[in-house]
């Protein structure tokens, strides 16, 4: 069956200081601290160490009682089940900020501790505004629909096994240098796949 996957390249907005704080557990910043959040986004900024991509499917949807058909791909899940209620499509995605704040984060892991802690916390604020962008791209392109919230393999019942599945429908490495190992954890570290609900405003009026 051919799949029509899109692969989307993006640029992230700025460094946002005080969500880098928050990722970090950071509750009152004092200068020690500031100084070394803006030393870290430095190096960021710099060295370009981002190359946001995603690639993504929109595929039909058929969901009875806790078993849900992804065209043809099966998969059973009460929490899915319930999160994509009244869906009769789905995007399928996967996203990725690219390796090199992976590499940061092992070097400065040998170096400055603090440092690696904050790089990783700037690698989850740059996942998740990634995230955000496509999300908000979803609902510009499919504005016939109305979305449920991204959902995770791994999500309470929801398998992470799942993330196979997705890996083959969107050929993640071949599309955005994603790859997954066998415990599913993915490489570069800082991605995400997940599943959009779409369900149609003609269905909910």
């Amino acid at each position: 069956m051919n799949r029509n996957v899109l692969v989307k390249r993006y640029i992230l907005p700025k460094i946002n200081n005080e969500e880098v704080l928050r990722y970090m557990g950071v509750k009152v910043c004092d200068d020690m601290t500031g100084k070394l959040v803006k030393e870290c986004i430095e190096i960021c900024d710099s060295d370009s160490v981002f190359l946001p991509n995603v690639c993504c499917l929109v595929c039909d949807l058929d969901i009875r009682n806790e078993k849900l058909l992804f065209d043809d791909i099966k998969v059973e899940s009460m929490s899915l089940s319930r999160h994509l209620a009244g869906c009769n499509r789905a995007v399928l995605f996967a996203a990725t900020v690219g390796v090199g704040i992976d590499r940061l984060i092992e070097k400065y892991s040998r170096l400055s501790a603090s440092k690696a802690l904050c790089f990783n916390a700037i690698g989850a604020q740059r996942i998740e505004d990634l995230c955000d962008l496509f999300c908000d791209d979803i609902k510009k392109d499919y504005s016939e629909y109305s979305h449920t919230l991204r959902f995770s393999p791994g999500y309470g019942d929801f398998d992470i096994g799942f993330q196979k599945d997705i890996f083959k429908l969107l050929n993640c490495p071949k599309n955005i240098g994603l790859s997954l190992c066998d415990s599913f954890i993915m490489s570069p570290s800082k991605s995400v796949t997940a599943i959009i609900g779409l369900k149609s405003k003609e269905l909910t009026e």
